[in-house]
């Protein structure tokens, strides 16, 4: 869930999320749901998230989105799986043919606790494979936690640059993407284990 970080972007979704007044809260839910159509950047819309509703309802309606867009994604994946993996081929699909008959929520959730591989990746990918969707919402949800409280903080703090707040959030955020590089590595290696 790490993407370059384009505040303008964000400044533009709250601008345009906010015009909804009440409506706001699921407009965004919803811009979560269809942003894996065109394959938006989701951090982009986490840091949103987290400044227009806060830490702790941005957290709740960037997971619901989330939990949703995910949802999307892997339900068209199952249904139209030859003619998208077509169209997905310069996307870095990731095979999980084999590891997820045994093991299909740990590698799923260990994939989630990684922002640095794509969200709607994960998800396509898996609707490509034969989990079962109930092994994939729960993996989903656990696993993707960390990396949108990060966000969501950050978002949340940017209203307080130069704070201790903010300074600590930006620590979380390269703590966060330090662990994921090692972790990367590491489930990379488990999954060609599992699939070879």
């Amino acid at each position: 869930m790490l993407d370059i970080l384009s505040f303008s972007q964000v400044e533009e979704i709250k601008t345009f999320v906010l015009g909804f007044g009440i409506y706001a809260p699921l407009i965004f839910i919803l811009l979560f749901t269809l942003a894996p159509l065109i394959f938006f950047p989701d951090g982009i819309l986490a840091l949103a998230g987290g400044l227009i509703f806060g830490f702790y309802a941005g957290s709740l309606y960037i997971i619901i989105g989330a939990l949703c867009g995910g949802t999307l994604s892997f339900y068209i994946a199952r249904f139209y799986g030859k003619w998208l993996h077509e169209k997905l081929a310069h996307e870095k699909l990731i095979n999980f043919q084999k590891s997820v008959k045994k093991h299909g929520f740990v590698m799923i959730l260990l994939v989630r606790l990684v922002p640095l591989v794509p969200f709607n990746i994960i998800s396509y990918s898996a609707g490509f494979s034969t989990i079962r969707y109930r092994d994939f919402f729960f993996a989903t949800l656990l696993g993707m936690i960390p990396g949108v409280l990060v966000y969501a903080n950050i978002g949340a703090q940017s209203l307080a640059f130069g704070s201790r707040e903010f300074y600590s959030a930006i620590a979380l955020l390269i703590m966060l993407v330090f662990i994921s590089m090692g972790l990367k590595q590491w489930v990379k290696k488990r999954v060609e284990k599992y699939e070879n």
